[in-house]
């Protein structure tokens, strides 16, 4: 019998993320707190949004609702990232990016909490921006896809090409 196999990866779903965003402007436009506020919601490139706000408060507000928004949209928190508030002429920015990919310490972190805690048959090794696990045993598998959704890892991770 074959190995079975699937790849731990760290992505953002761009729709999603696109999703959450836009209801955070739609809120923010008609909610009576934000009315004369000028607090806005954008993309800033690929994976970077900015908030701008005429009072900090109002910033960190908005921040809030994106992120009640992102959590609803069934994404993790993990994989957002905001700044401080920072004064720009009149009012007030805050700049946040989505992150995305598995990085070489993070890979190992979890390569090493599967060797320690996971069962012996299953073998994780690093490709690129992500780490594939296989095992003869799918039952095994399941176990390590449980292992690393309880671990406690500063980034969020999805499980794909499940063979």
């Amino acid at each position: 019998m074959a190995d079975s196999s699937f790849d731990i990866v760290s992505k953002v779903d761009r729709q999603e993320a696109d999703n959450a965003l836009n209801q955070t402007a739609k809120e923010l436009a008609q909610r009576f707190d934000f009315k004369n506020t000028d607090t806005t919601i954008e993309w800033k490139g690929e994976l970077g949004i900015e908030i701008a706000s005429g009072t900090e408060e109002r910033a960190k507000a908005a921040l809030d609702v994106f992120k009640e928004k992102i959590i609803k949209r069934g994404m993790s928190l993990k994989c957002f990232e905001a700044d401080e508030p920072r004064s720009s002429g009149k009012g007030y920015k805050i700049s946040g990016t989505f992150k995305a990919g598995i990085n070489q310490e993070q890979a190992k972190k979890i390569g090493k909490l599967i060797r320690d805690e996971g069962p012996k048959s299953v073998k994780a090794q690093v490709m690129g921006e992500e780490l594939r696990v296989t095992s003869k045993s799918r039952d095994d598998l399941q176990a390590v896809q449980t292992l690393v959704k309880d671990a406690d890892l500063d980034f969020a991770v999805q499980f794909v090409n499940y063979r």
